[in-house]
């Protein structure tokens, strides 16, 4: 807006007091002060609003108004209510630097100027933001040219101040200004979460929430609508580090505005994911109805250069089963798993640090039977991998799909994420990792009547190991369905310990065999004190050792052998036999 425009709205109580010459100017924004010296937080166009606190003599308005003329003010307005009309020497000094003064009169306040010019601009810049995405918006439609999301993203930045992210529903960034640092993972992560379970309890759009403190408003990049379980697991949002609450309508249209033009280049992106999807498919019917070895290889050849541009033939496949299903009585408004668990399979094999839209172009996924199946090809380069992430196997919490995992992924500063490499031995993805970061998220897309569960198969090297790949990693998915929790996986590892035979345990034979073995020592430890259900999952762990299990326990080996006395006089078992170690280890498990 002009300085012009605000000699016109009588509401405002300005009077002009010199620079007739400048009125021209733009106004780009409004700041109140007396300071003496603002200039750190000026930038320049603003009108400066004051109640001449800083002048306590004559010779102070000179230095005062050469600041502002030094940092490209766009005018100078002085309040009267506190020293009367606007003492002479600052109208000259004014006039020497040429810069517009205006008086306020003491009936208005300061905030309702704020609040005017502040509504005006931004109205003015969101008018020309949206003619320039109008014409990106025509760019992008003819071809990528228009340079992707980022460009709205910078737009967003440049001309409204506005720090945006595309974000998928594991909270990896798709895209986000150039300028600025990316949107910390873990943040990201809980946006995305606080955004899907907005959208599964219908909440008028945009979100607002708040992280660490600042105010954000999260708005859908939807494709579609009706039911939101089909697409909250694989529509992305829009991230704006700002609070909607009191924007105006035209503000709230272009974002709106913008979220469609992402999702035009992320109907794009899908459309990339077509060929990846029917080589998948076509591997998989090869596999599933037992053809020749020769066959299937030879269908891979033709799928390495896809999934692996420029690297040749991978050395080893990887196949990754999941599956997403919701509680639904109605068998007619049941929901087609298989899909759903198609886009989000594409998007949970890429680590989630990693940013930009094509993280997942080496991942080639089809559905069958209600099953999203994953065909990722393992290259034969060493990656440099941080301990328990995507590449490395992990140790405890396997069975639970995150465990100790939870904690894991972060690559030390200065790497770059993981990926997706695996070692020429076929280490690959594990079923731990896979989920630790996301799990949250999801859990909250899911609620309280969704469940995703996922297998993870070990590296085969031959088209030949490719069927029993498969049915190992659907094998995992049903050891992991056996679980209680909303987000579960399982790998191929868990299939030769006795962890798997424990989730087909009916539940009522798993309580009433861990009843009668640990109520015992709960009871008694929760009358005493005395930690006898620690101290056995310790003595376990150490094999038997005392001294292992008193150092690691701190405590005397005599104080030991009292407290494993105790356990066997409690339940009548003796820790020196085999079978009631094995009990007592499978009850722990259990429970």
């Amino acid at each position: 807006m002009r300085l012009r425009a605000l000699l016109e709205n009588d509401s405002l109580g300005l009077g002009l007091l010199g620079g007739e010459d400048e009125l021209d100017r733009t106004v780009r924004g409004v700041m109140t002060t007396d300071l003496r010296d603002p200039s750190r937080y000026l930038s320049g166009g603003e009108l400066v609003l004051t109640g001449l606190a800083w002048r306590r003599s004559p010779e102070d308005s000179e230095p005062f108004v050469q600041i502002l003329a030094t940092a490209g003010v766009a005018g100078l307005a002085a309040g009267e209510a506190e020293l009367g009309p606007v003492p002479q020497d600052l109208v000259d000094a004014c006039a020497r630097h040429r810069l517009p003064l205006f008086s306020v009169t003491e009936s208005v306040a300061f905030a309702t100027i704020t609040e005017h010019v502040v509504r005006q601009v931004s109205t003015e810049r969101a008018g020309d933001l949206a003619a320039v995405v109008d014409r990106h918006r025509r760019l992008m439609s003819s071809g990528p040219a228009g340079g992707g999301p980022d460009v709205v993203l910078d737009l967003l930045g440049s001309d409204l101040d506005l720090a945006a992210w595309v974000l998928s529903p594991t909270g990896r960034q798709i895209a986000g200004p150039s300028q600025g640092p990316a949107l910390p993972h873990p943040t990201a992560a809980r946006l995305a979460g606080a955004h899907m379970a907005a959208v599964r309890a219908g909440r008028r759009s945009p979100h607002r929430t708040t992280d660490e403190g600042v105010a954000y408003s999260l708005f859908p990049v939807s494709r579609a609508t009706g039911d939101p379980r089909r697409t909250v697991l694989s529509d992305w949002l829009l991230a704006v580090a700002a609070d909607t609450g009191d924007w105006p309508a035209e503000r709230l249209d272009l974002l709106h505005g913008v979220t469609q033009l992402i999702a035009v280049e992320r109907d794009r992106r899908d459309a990339a994911r077509t060929v990846r999807r029917r080589l998948a498919q076509e591997v998989l019917e090869l596999v599933q109805t037992g053809a020749p070895p020769s066959e299937i290889a030879a269908r891979l050849r033709v799928a390495a250069p896809v999934l692996l541009p420029g690297q040749g033939a991978a050395p080893a496949w990887q196949v990754i089963v999941a599956r997403v299903e919701w509680d639904e009585p109605d068998p007619a408004r049941a929901l087609d798993g298989g899909s759903i668990a198609q886009s989000l399979l594409e998007e949970l094999l890429v680590d989630p640090r990693t940013t930009g839209p094509d993280g997942s172009d080496r991942i080639a996924v089809a559905q069958v039977d209600g099953e999203a199946v994953a065909l990722v090809p393992l290259t034969g380069e060493e990656p440099a991998v941080p301990e328990g992430t995507y590449g490395r196997q992990g140790t405890e919490g396997s069975q639970d799909g995150a465990g100790e995992a939870a904690g894991r992924g972060t690559a030390p500063a200065g790497e770059e994420p993981a990926g997706l490499t695996g070692a020429h031995g076929g280490e690959g993805l594990h079923a731990d990792s896979l989920l630790a970061e996301v799990s949250e998220p999801l859990g909250r897309a899911l609620a309280d009547d969704g469940r995703l569960t996922l297998g993870v198969s070990a590296a085969v090297h031959s088209a030949e190991g490719l069927r029993g790949a498969l049915e190992e990693a659907r094998h995992a998915r049903r050891v992991a369905a056996a679980r209680a929790g909303a987000v579960r996986a399982a790998g191929h590892e868990e299939l030769a310990s006795h962890v798997l035979l424990l989730p087909f345990v009916p539940d009522d034979v798993r309580r009433a065999f861990t009843a009668r073995l640990l109520d015992p020592l709960r009871e008694y430890d929760r009358k005493h004190r005395a930690e006898l259900v620690p101290t056995l999952e310790a003595f376990l762990s150490s094999d038997g050792s005392w001294t292992r299990c008193a150092g690691r326990l701190h405590l005397h080996v005599n104080t030991l052998r009292y407290r494993v006395s105790r356990i066997e006089q409690l339940t009548g078992r003796d820790l020196s036999r085999l079978e009631d170690k094995l009990d007592f280890f499978l009850a722990l498990r259990m429970s």
